[in-house]
């Protein structure tokens, strides 16, 4: 093609779209990449690392990218607005997950079998149901889960943390399942 570049690493990087040469591979799974960065991404998928923090709410992202567009949430203008309530957003895509709410409609079937999922990400977790793939690991004790939120709660056991307090007796717990299921010892 006739692009041109100031550096040789950014040609370099550019060839790569036309070879479809993928030198970064992952060393947990089967996927590779052109881009060292596309690498460091996708390792997040492994890992559940987010380093990049919102200041206003408690949500973390693997990307700058990603929490800027978050961040849009907070501080953009919200043009999307809802028609059945008096919620808006200031990214269209925010809307039409936000609809879902309204109509219920699952759009995602599983390939599967018969369920269907509401979101993309949701029907994603389903399909580790059938394969029994545990992508996320523990960077502590590289324990495997299917869900980010089982791999959440389960570095809450490495922290020391115990958030949740019986009312009845001084046993505190790092995990509120096993708050209530202590709690039925009391009765």
């Amino acid at each position: 093609c006739w692009k041109t570049f100031s550096r040789s690493g950014h040609l370099k990087t550019h060839n790569l779209s036309h070879t479809g040469a993928k030198e970064f591979a992952c060393t947990l799974c089967d996927k590779a990449f052109s881009m060292s960065g596309k690498l460091k991404i996708h390792m997040v998928s492994h890992t559940g690392d987010k380093e990049f923090a919102c200041t206003q709410c408690n949500n973390a992202f693997s990307t700058s990218g990603h929490l800027k567009r978050h961040q849009l949430s907070h501080y953009g203008e919200k043009k999307f607005a809802c028609t059945h309530c008096d919620k808006a957003f200031s990214l269209s895509g925010n809307l039409k997950t936000h609809m879902i709410s309204h109509t219920g409609e699952k759009m995602f079937p599983c390939t599967k079998c018969d369920k269907k999922s509401s979101s993309s990400s949701q029907l994603k977790t389903h399909k580790l149901s059938h394969t029994g793939e545990k992508k996320l690991v523990c960077n502590q004790c590289s324990k495997a889960f299917s869900q980010l939120g089982n791999l959440k709660t389960h570095k809450l056991s490495h922290t020391g943390v115990k958030e949740f307090a019986c009312n009845q007796c001084e046993k505190t717990f790092s995990q509120l399942g096993h708050l209530t299921t202590h709690t039925l010892s009391h009765t």
